[in-house]
């Protein structure tokens, strides 16, 4: 947890806690939007249906996208415990504050991420 104070790290413990509550939460929330689409009680129509299947595939989609977050949250939550939250997974150095409240999850600072970024 380099260059971060004790307030801070309370402060990220605090919010990663209460994001994986709300992410929890949405996943419980959405789980029946993703279910199948029975098209048998679908009002009559081709239009109908399409829609009621691509809708269910946003959800899944959005899902899918929570539930990878969710993991990220849970490891962060774990990197504190073991003191490496706030280090860049790969220069090592401290990942700047700004960027940490604004993503409390992330384990790259700005500069590798920009790295990453360009080689793609």
């Amino acid at each position: 947890m380099k260059d971060l104070t004790d307030v801070q790290i309370g402060e990220q413990r605090k919010t990663l806690n209460d994001l994986k509550h709300q992410i929890e939460t949405t996943l419980s929330q959405s789980k029946e939007a993703a279910r199948p689409v029975e098209l048998d009680q679908q009002a009559v129509g081709r239009l109908s249906r399409i829609d009621a299947i691509q809708q269910q595939k946003m959800v899944e989609a959005n899902r899918r996208r929570q539930g990878l977050r969710l993991k990220q949250v849970k490891a962060a939550l774990v990197a504190m415990e073991s003191g490496d939250y706030g280090v860049c997974r790969r220069c090592e150095e401290g990942i700047a504050w700004p960027r940490l409240q604004a993503q409390p999850e992330c384990f790259i600072c700005l500069n590798c991420q920009a790295r990453l970024e360009r080689k793609r």
